[in-house]
């Protein structure tokens, strides 16, 4: 499978250029789209396709910080799969963090609350991008893995919380 950041002509970056990114991907979605091929060959219109989910595909994972994180750990042969031991510290952050979006439905104005804390997990969301493009500009995948799993944490935490603002209006 081609390299992601091939098929745009990117450099293999954390920190990719979110304009040239789209710009490419936008010339690309127009030389594969399948609707040019329409009347070509079955091979060649499925080609096509292929070629167009791959780079959907290439294209939702490189303007995705946590997503680019995890595909360039992958690249640099970093296992992924399992989860790494977290120290204590973070595993506390966690669950108080966990009851603090729990207990925002009984605070006296749930939605100020639920809005401070998207804005503590947006903070920490890039504080993180911040370490993790460091991380990966000096090749520190071992404590770039660690930083992508507290990554994953707060995007999935970041979901709920969203969740719950719905709820509450």
């Amino acid at each position: 499978m081609e390299n992601y950041f091939t098929i745009f002509g990117l450099p293999q970056s954390f920190d990719v250029d979110i304009h040239k990114l789209s710009a490419y991907y936008r010339d690309l979605q127009r030389v594969v789209h399948p609707d040019k091929f329409i009347n070509a060959p079955e091979r060649e219109r499925r080609l096509a396709m292929q070629k167009a989910v791959q780079i959907n595909e290439a294209f939702q994972t490189l303007k995705d910080p946590l997503k680019c994180g995890l595909y360039l750990l992958q690249l640099h042969g970093i296992d992924t799969d399992n989860d790494p031991q977290m120290e204590a510290e973070f595993l506390m952050m966690q669950m108080e963090l966990y009851e603090q979006l729990h207990n925002i439905k009984q605070q006296s104005n749930p939605i100020d609350s639920i809005n401070d804390f998207l804005q503590k997990l947006k903070h920490e969301q890039q504080q993180l991008i911040k370490l993790l493009s460091k991380q990966f500009t000096q090749k520190d995948y071992q404590f770039a893995r660690d930083n992508i799993y507290k990554l994953q944490f707060f995007t999935k935490l970041n979901q709920e919380a969203l969740k719950l603002e719905e709820e509450l209006l």
